[in-house]
Formats: C-alpha cells, structure tokens, sequence
C-alpha cells in the first residue's frame, strides 16, 4: 500500500507544521491540532501495517494448501 504509506506522511507533515506554527504564533489550539492530524496518521499507518500482515499470511496459507 505505497500510496496509502505517502498520503499518511503527506498527513504527518501537515501535522508538524500546524503544530510549528503553533509554536511560533502562541497558538495553543492549532499546534494540538497539529499535534492530533499526526496522531491520527500514525495510527492510520499502524493498521494498513496490520491490514499488509494479514494479507501477507492469508497468501502464505492459501499458497501451502495448493
């Protein structure tokens, strides 16, 4: 899932910016929602992670019954 793995770093990036911005201007909430978009990316990441794996090894078992 290359393309999912880039549109979650697209996300992660927009994240660290908010929260640099932020930073730099005092704002508590935006640099949270910064802090959250990457959160969310990340998590994002972890299951398309556990989606692959799984895929990996439902190939793996049908590949052994033939």
């Amino acid at each position: 899932m290359a393309g999912s793995e880039e549109n979650h770093t697209g996300e992660k990036l927009v994240g660290k910016v908010k929260e640099g911005i932020g930073n730099l201007t005092g704002n508590d909430k935006l640099k949270a929602e910064g802090q959250t978009d990457q959160a969310k990316a990340s998590a994002k990441q972890g299951l398309d992670d556990v989606k692959d794996a799984a895929h990996g090894v439902a190939d793996s078992l049908r590949n052994e019954k033939h």
